[in-house]
């Protein structure tokens, strides 16, 4: 449910009715966009008479929202998210970024090369891979450990922040001072790491499962965010289609919709 308020609303009355809502073990969820302010009703709101509500001075609407993604959803939160990944490097809200960097970390000369092409490319942030999911168990499963004291070497000597995937809550403590915690499309249903990461304050890049619905990739984010950390960027990777010829296929169609249908960053 979203309340959507009149301008300059009462300070007294509104924190009534916030008082009101907490009382039936509602969480609200406030956001102030341009044109209105919106309160998000977090909860079983079964209960809450929306005439009652209407009927406040300082209420201009009231509507339900049908979507299970609440966090998320735009309708709670109108304008696009800004995420800052450290002072003066912002994602969203036209600040436009370039991650790049190679799929895994090979070796110190290898990363350190790579940031400085990448830096001096233009890109804003360096992507590696220090534990890598694979197919096969026999094929290269990254430096792990010291791949990411090789991707701070990285940072430390371009300025570049740094991306990297995580694949296991028992490595969250590895990744104290990477600046982006990258949610791989193998672990985007991964719930308990997602529950965990929401714990956490730092940027989370959620890529899309590549047999996953746009609703099912919102509902993992809403798992980030009802954690409390509200710093998601959603990455649509590709998916599985009867194609054999490539990898995966970009599902172009999906960032419209997506825009649409929720604030967080694409």
């Amino acid at each position: 449910m979203i309340i959507v308020l009149k301008d300059n609303p009462d300070q007294k009355q509104l924190e009534n009715l916030v008082s009101w809502l907490k009382s039936m073990g509602l969480d609200i969820h406030m956001s102030k966009g341009q044109s209105a302010t919106i309160m998000g009703l977090i909860g079983d709101t079964a209960a809450v008479d929306i005439d009652l509500i209407n009927a406040l001075d300082i209420v201009e609407t009231v509507k339900r929202v049908q979507e299970p993604y609440k966090n998320v959803n735009r309708k709670f939160h109108p304008e696009d998210t800004v995420v800052e990944v450290l002072p003066g490097v912002k994602i969203g809200g036209g600040n436009f970024q370039v991650i790049a960097g190679p799929c895994s970390v090979e070796s110190e000369e290898q990363i350190c090369l790579v940031a400085e092409e990448v830096k001096n490319a233009g890109a804003g942030m360096l992507r590696g891979g220090a534990f890598k999911p694979r197919t096969s168990p026999y094929a290269f499963q990254g430096m792990r450990a010291q791949g990411i004291d090789l991707l701070l070497e990285a940072k430390e000597k371009t300025g570049l922040p740094i991306v990297t995937e995580v694949m296991d809550i028992s490595q969250l403590p590895l990744f104290e001072n990477v600046d982006v915690i990258q949610i791989g499309a193998r672990n985007m249903q991964n719930f308990e790491l997602l529950k965990e990461v929401g714990r956490l304050r730092k940027p989370i890049l959620l890529k899309r499962g590549l047999a996953n619905t746009l609703k099912e990739l919102l509902m993992s984010a809403e798992y980030i965010m009802a954690g409390g950390n509200e710093n998601v960027i959603l990455c649509e990777r590709g998916i599985r289609t009867f194609e054999t010829a490539t990898r995966n296929t970009l599902d172009l169609a999906s960032i419209p919709l997506l825009k649409t249908m929720t604030h967080c960053l694409l």
